[in-house]
């Protein structure tokens, strides 16, 4: 396990309050431990974009959390599609998708004989 700490902000010494910034918002210090094999894809990535590697584990956490979102709303897509259809082959779609977007895209498998 490799243990890293993060801090964006503010004079730790005397805190004093950091100011506001425009397009991230407040900072906030963390300290996380993840495993080594993880921490070295990290700092692989972190290397090959040219980051430290704070900043890549931003980076990828913040591709992460929009990947949940979008995963989320799909979800939510695909499940108010399923309500809203009435026509039954088109329904019967719909649930296909709805169910590709719970399980995943391999959740349902073809039948190659028919």
């Amino acid at each position: 396990m490799v243990q890293l700490a993060f801090y964006n902000g503010g004079d730790m010494a005397t805190n004093i309050k950091p100011r506001p910034q425009s397009s991230m918002g407040r900072s906030v210090r963390q300290s996380i431990t993840i495993p080594g094999p993880l921490a070295a894809e990290v700092r692989r990535v972190a290397k090959e974009r040219h980051l430290t590697v704070s900043r890549a584990v931003i980076a990828l956490a913040e591709r992460g959390v929009q990947a949940e979102r979008e995963a989320k709303d799909n979800l939510r897509s695909a499940y108010q599609k399923f309500l809203r259809e009435r026509e039954p082959e088109k329904k019967g779609q719909a649930g296909k998708d709805l169910i590709r977007a719970i399980f995943g895209a391999d959740a349902i498998a073809e039948d190659s004989i028919l």
